[in-house]
């Protein structure tokens, strides 16, 4: 949870990202943009330069004139005979400070000009000096014998060097980009759920949508890096298939992996990010720009793809209010522990999107803030407040209950505006186990008119790392979605009592009941680049009312990365 991030949130213990959003690009790229790199580079920064600092240096080797000089050769060795022979009678061999040979590592090219240098020199002493030593019979037959030898070796390792040189000629000529890169995500969710009938404005619905169907979600990301501080992401997302027939009777079955456009692309994210200095990075761009982008996940496996299956337990709903609009941020390293990030963003496909990058009479806009602690190395701790306008009275969670204040009959607005606030804990008590939870609250003002509405909603998870092995994953959820605990709008235009009971001159209240949401599931990693996800979600009082019956949500998601 250190640098400042201004790519996806990655994620996840173990994982790269994984803050990522079914309504943004997903790919498991790490949000750090120092080490976002898109291909091979000189030396030009610290981590390279720590690098080749550990190479070792030929100027460190010293020549040695007896093998019993070499510390770690000894004359068990396979290669002794020939060392003493180097060394001894052509003096071509040297040895490192300490007197070792480490004949078991691999050959720099620095020790081998070293050795080569040594070896030439030598040879030109005995070549000047005219001696019988110069090149005995015997050697030169030896010579022959290692060559028709290894003649089989030699050919293959020529062949592979040939084959090589046309791939890298190829890659060259047909690469996709010098500085972009491409990484995709593809998304394929089976799922079905039971019949269940649910009380909705006073009249009993049979919920139709029990049959088994099947979600795609597609997403591509281009990764263009100017430097190696700035780079541009362009995001397309298309998708089909949703978890609810043609009557929506209640959003708590949403799943976090749909975005249903009908098989048409969108352009989810054109965002252009910069980091400044070593601790502080900036965000801007006309598509993309949320919290889910800019802020740092505490619970590190919120991952459509990777992460929680429902559209509830992916974060703190309070996370999802507002649009993924035009907008900026940044995210601001303040000391290795604690960070701060902000974003400022306007409109939401919800609301009409002729207010501008400011809002106006209509613009949905969206201002918040968070502040992240790493407690000893083991806990994540971030806590946030958002501060958002709705022209609609939605909060644009989708998640629970997200209509706050009934539209006027004849304008059909809902003018709120909403203070939120919340927090998430993650501890990892165990490298195989991770405790967390959040909570989050909202209070809304029906802009001209006295009245106040506010919501509260809360977490508690498991998360099981590596369960079964390296990459997989076990969690279980268990929270209550957003739910109006008070309302005192004036009479007709309070949320509760018309959705249970159909009253629309409904009075002050609130929900009668409590949702309770229950979850679990299980990654299963096939190999890098495939994921298997079965879970369950078992939902008890939907939309918060007592006389609706349990819905149970059966899934196998299926995630593909390239």
């Amino acid at each position: 949870m250190t640098g400042p991030t201004i790519a996806h949130t990655v994620p996840a213990t173990g994982q790269p990202a994984e803050a990522f959003s079914a309504t943004t690009s997903e790919v498991p790229i790490s949000k750090n943009l120092a080490d976002a790199s898109l291909a091979d580079q000189p030396v030009t920064n610290t981590r390279d330069l720590i690098a080749a600092d550990m190479v070792p240096s030929a100027d460190g080797m010293e020549q040695v004139t007896s093998v019993s000089q070499l510390t770690d050769v000894k004359p068990t060795d396979w290669a002794f005979q020939a060392l003493q022979s180097l060394v001894e009678r052509y003096g071509c061999i040297v040895g490192y400070p300490d007197k070792t040979f480490r004949g078991n590592r691999a050959l720099s090219r620095y020790e081998f000009a070293a050795g080569l240098n040594a070896c030439m020199d030598r040879i030109s002493e005995l070549i000047a000096a005219g001696t019988a030593d110069l090149a005995r019979k015997e050697d030169l037959v030896a010579l022959q014998k290692l060559q028709e030898e290894f003649a089989a070796e030699l050919a293959v390792l020529r062949g592979r060097v040939d084959a090589l040189e046309v791939r890298a000629a190829t890659l060259e000529t047909q690469q996709f980009s010098t500085t972009t890169k491409l990484f995709g995500q593809v998304i394929l969710g089976v799922q079905g759920r039971n019949e269940a009938k649910v009380d909705l404005a006073g009249f009993r619905f049979s919920d139709d949508s029990d049959q088994i169907n099947v979600i795609s979600n597609i997403q591509l990301s281009l990764y263009t890096q100017f430097s190696d501080r700035s780079l541009l992401l362009t995001g397309l997302q298309a998708g089909t298939g949703r978890s609810y027939g043609e009557q929506l009777l209640t959003n708590d079955v949403l799943l976090g992996y749909e975005a249903d456009t009908g098989n048409r692309v969108q352009i989810s994210d054109l965002t252009y990010r910069h980091l400044i200095g070593n601790n502080f990075a900036v965000i801007a761009g006309a598509a993309g720009v949320n919290m889910v982008n800019v802020f740092r996940g505490a619970n590190r496996v919120e991952s459509a793809g990777f992460g929680p299956i429902s559209r509830f337990a992916q974060r703190n709903p309070i996370l999802n209010i507002g649009g993924d609009g035009a907008g900026a941020g940044f995210d601001w390293q303040i000391t290795p522990t604690i960070s701060l990030q902000g974003v400022y963003t306007s409109n939401r496909a919800e609301d009409p999107a002729d207010g501008g990058l400011f809002g106006g009479r209509n613009g949905a806009t969206t201002a918040g803030a968070q502040l992240t602690i790493n407690a000893f190395n083991a806990v994540d701790i971030a806590l946030n407040y958002v501060n958002a306008y709705s022209p609609s009275g939605f909060l644009g969670t989708s998640v629970g209950d997200d209509q706050l204040a009934l539209p006027n009959p004849f304008t059909l607005r809902a003018p709120i505006k909403t203070n939120a606030f919340g927090g998430t804990v993650s501890w990892r008590v165990a490298r195989w186990l991770t405790v967390g939870g959040w909570v989050g609250y909202t209070t809304s003002d029906l802009k001209g008119f006295s009245g106040r509405v506010e919501t509260l909603n809360w977490m508690g998870f498991l998360n099981f790392p590596d369960l079964g092995g390296p990459g997989n994953l076990g969690a279980i959820y268990v929270g209550q979605p957003p739910r109006i605990i008070s309302s005192d709008l004036p009479t007709g235009r309070n949320v509760p009592s018309f959705v249970t009971e159909g009253n629309v001159l409904a009075g002050p209240g609130d929900q009668p009941g409590r949702t309770t949401h229950v979850e679990a599931f299980y990654r299963f990693r096939v190999s890098d680049n495939i994921s298997l996800t079965p879970g369950v979600i078992v939902i008890f009082n939907p939309r918060h009312n007592d006389n609706n019956d349990t819905i149970t949500i059966g899934v196998l998601r299926t995630t593909f990365t390239f």
